[in-house]
């Protein structure tokens, strides 16, 4: 065994690297002026950005759709996934009340909260999650969804991540409503509805995906799958398609993530 003694790293050196993937964040989330630009993958940004640099166990984003329904759109992980469309299904949760009334809703301990929602709550104890926090995607009076950020613990999120998430969220909307200088409304529920049409067929392309590996699964097969498209410069959506229709190079996505 080496002499040498080790090295670690200090606390200063720790809160300086994350301060600049905090800034990296900010800065590749306000970065949505480009032709290929692509809804769903930026959201699913935004959901493993928030695992990573706050402290929470997982993300999920809601969108209002062009109806004025609720869709789930993106999640960091397959339970958050399960867990907010239960939600959207059955109309009920703090992420519910926060897209109805575009202001936060939480629970620092969701079996303390039951009565409030029963069904959620059961939903939220079944995938793991016991805390949970829902921060408004708004622009001034204008509410396109809802970041929720859950938690394993039942001992809530503390306020800088709060704080941190509605920060994050906020500039997400700013870059969706910006991104092509959208002043009509009507077109920002078109450009979304799209979005949340395609995130069905990535659903599709998931299930494709992992029912022809044993080696994937669908959270896996989520990376394959956008692994992939950023690799060759496709759009997730367009590669997801491709996948569900047959047409996608299959082969080549699996060898491409069984390097990466």
């Amino acid at each position: 065994m080496s002499d040498e003694p080790q090295v670690t790293p200090s606390a200063q050196t720790i809160a300086a690297g994350r301060e600049q993937r905090v800034a990296d964040t900010f800065v590749a989330l306000a970065d949505t002026l480009v032709d290929d630009f692509d809804v769903l993958d930026f959201l699913h940004m935004l959901c493993r950005q928030c695992v990573e640099l706050l402290t929470v166990s997982a993300a999920g984003v809601i969108l209002l759709d062009q109806h004025g329904g609720l869709r789930m759109a993106a999640a960091s992980s397959e339970r958050a996934e399960l867990l907010e469309v239960f939600a959207v299904q059955t109309e009920d949760g703090p992420c519910i009340d926060c897209i109805r009334t575009g202001e936060p809703s939480a629970s620092t301990n969701l079996a303390v909260d039951a009565a409030r929602w029963p069904r959620f709550t059961a939903a939220a104890h079944e995938c793991g999650f016991h805390a949970v926090q829902a921060v408004p995607m708004r622009l001034r009076r204008q509410v396109i969804g809802v970041l929720t950020l859950l938690k394993t613990e039942s001992n809530g999120i503390d306020h800088t991540s709060t704080r941190l998430g509605q920060a994050l969220a906020d500039v997400a909307t700013i870059g969706m409503l910006h991104q092509r200088a959208i002043d009509d409304a009507d077109l920002l529920a078109e450009q979304l509805q799209t979005a949340l049409n395609s995130r069905v067929i990535i659903e599709q392309a998931k299930g494709v995906l992992s029912a022809l590996s044993s080696d994937l699964d669908m959270e896996t097969a989520f990376t394959a799958l956008r692994g992939y498209a950023r690799a060759h410069n496709q759009r997730l959506s367009q590669l997801a398609r491709a996948v569900a229709d047959g047409t996608a190079d299959l082969e080549a996505i699996f060898s491409h993530h069984a390097r990466h």
